[in-house]
């Protein structure tokens, strides 16, 4: 009987601290960030090879290690070329995010050209409008506006508090625009482009944000987040999420642990007293 008991309450005891866990309640995390809209350029020349393997690949990849380094802020992405549409609404799901990364080409957005000023307006209409602060755009082109007014929407972004970061990527020179079996033509003649980037600077001048010139296909991304966006701008607490949290239950095995110990003790005690 004492030796039952004894293994009885070993037996609670390797259960208690085993952490068991039953039933659960939700449990509201309250988060405070910055929301980012990062509109991409898709056009046909973010196709170049000046920055490898290209200057559209490469700043995917940028892309994919600053969404990895965010913590509370919730990031959202546009494509644009011609046209541009919201490939990713606002988030918290990086995963989420991320997979929606994956997708974008050149092929993503039918219209040819590059309308910055389309991109911008379709940044800032992402953002909750009643919030004005907390905000930025991270614009990734090769410049080359062809279409519309993008200091009009540049202005109208400021008015709205929203900064914008822009990334001008690949040389000063002539280089052409690989398509698939060849190159692009047009008349007759390679078509070729080169890093224009006098209206992404004038961009982020209007709007006091940043411009960062990418020679080599390093967008900065790290540097512009943490000493313009992380460490700068103003933190609001944004739509938190919810979250599972079970309940710990070691507490029960170990009172029965202790009771079964104490039942072993007293055995023991009667079995002296009678032996007396």
């Amino acid at each position: 009987m004492k030796s039952c008991l004894f293994v009885s309450a070993a037996a609670f005891s390797i259960l208690s601290l085993l952490g068991p866990q039953w039933g659960f309640h939700w449990e509201e995390i309250k988060r405070r960030g910055v929301d980012i809209v990062i509109a991409l350029d898709t056009s046909d020349s973010m196709l170049s090879q000046d920055v490898k393997p290209n200057r559209l690949e490469r700043a995917k990849r940028e892309v994919y290690d600053l969404i990895n380094m965010l913590r509370g802020d919730r990031v959202g992405l546009v494509v644009f070329s011609g046209g541009s549409f919201l490939q990713c609404p606002l988030t918290l799901d990086y995963g989420a995010c991320l997979m929606f990364l994956d997708y974008i080409d050149t092929s993503i957005v039918p219209q040819k050209g590059t309308n910055l000023e389309g991109a911008i307006t379709k940044a800032v209409s992402a953002f909750d409008a009643r919030n004005r602060s907390s905000k930025a755009i991270i614009l990734i082109s090769d410049g080359g506006n062809l279409q519309g007014d993008p200091m009009k929407a540049a202005r109208e972004a400021s008015r709205n508090g929203i900064k914008i970061y822009a990334i001008g990527i690949g040389r000063d020179e002539d280089v052409p625009i690989p398509l698939t079996g060849g190159f692009k033509y047009s008349e007759g003649r390679m078509v070729t482009t080169r890093l224009e980037d006098k209206t992404l600077r004038d961009i982020a001048l209007v709007t006091g944000g940043t411009y960062v010139r990418s020679v080599t296909g390093d967008l900065d991304l790290e540097r512009i987040y943490y000493e313009h966006i992380n460490k700068k701008m103003e933190k609001r607490e944004l739509e938190g999420s919810r979250r599972k949290r079970w309940e710990e239950r070691f507490q029960w095995p170990l009172l029965v642990a202790v009771a079964l110990l104490f039942a072993e003790a007293l055995t023991g005690e009667r079995g002296r007293h009678f032996g007396s």
